[in-house]
């Protein structure tokens, strides 16, 4: 037996309780839930870092056996694993990780595919030809977009050749060619640029022309995406999950895509 009123005896079991008919929630009028797909490499002082040496080391403060908590200390590099360049990084008067806009942190996101061309040169950057191809197939890239190379490298993450140096310690990657920046910036206002490399620019680019045209232009960059060969060329949502640290050139994010 139950002390619960009839009633809510009714309720629970779905029954109304008036015209005895089941209760059933109008799931037909609640949008989808969208599919997500995690594009974050996990961090370790194993993964791979722009000079090589690791990026992370966490310092265990209190154990729950001895303190009744857990905690650490991180020492962490700024710009290590999955991570956000602020304007900042390249800007000293702009915007922190902390500053970047809410709405700017939500994008569409499109992904231009240059494996094969990536794989047969590592150095490869991603060309106007290559915005062509893409446009061709899946129209123009919208405005407001978080545009991504998808290169392939994100294979490589578990070894040398993530940063694939050669013996003078030259990194071989692809990454966005200038132009490709220019247009991608000044004829399709994207906010943001992707990799699944180390770097915006192609790994033995010596003066990093990407880095300092397009983030003291207000916009942000993504290294180090995950997962971007999950996601379709274009109708998918990322969400990025910037770190709010004042003063931040950049830091670690989780990034998902929304499809």
């Amino acid at each position: 037996t139950t002390n619960m009123p009839a009633s809510l005896e009714e309720k629970a079991r779905g029954v109304d309780g008036e015209s005895g008919m089941e209760i059933r929630p109008d799931r037909d009028q609640d949008p989808p839930m969208p599919r997500v797909v995690d594009l974050t490499h996990p961090l370790s002082p194993t993964f791979p870092t722009w000079d090589g040496v690791p990026g992370i080391a966490l310092e265990r403060r209190a154990e729950v056996a001895a303190d009744g908590y857990g905690l650490h200390l991180w020492h962490l590099d700024e710009h290590i694993g999955t991570h956000l360049d602020a304007p900042r990084h390249y800007d000293p008067q702009g915007l922190d990780a902390a500053s970047i806009a809410d709405e700017d942190l939500i994008l569409p996101l499109v992904v231009i595919d240059v494996r094969a061309r990536a794989m047969r040169d590592p150095d490869h950057a991603v060309d106007l030809a290559d915005i062509a191809v893409h446009e061709s197939a899946h129209g123009i890239i919208p405005p407001g977009a978080c545009v991504a190379m998808l290169s392939g490298w994100g294979a490589r993450v578990a070894d040398a050749g993530f940063r694939n140096a050669d013996a003078a310690g030259v990194m071989h990657f692809p990454g966005f060619s200038l132009a490709a920046a220019r247009v991608l910036a000044e004829a399709r206002d994207a906010k943001a640029l992707a990799v699944d490399t180390l770097s915006l620019d192609p790994g033995a680019s010596p003066d990093l022309p990407v880095h300092r045209y397009w983030l003291p232009s207000g916009r942000y960059g993504l290294e180090c995406v995950a997962n971007l060969e999950k996601v379709p060329a274009r109708g998918a949502t990322i969400v990025v999950g910037a770190p709010r640290i004042e003063g931040a050139t950049g830091g670690p994010c989780r990034l998902l895509a929304l499809l």
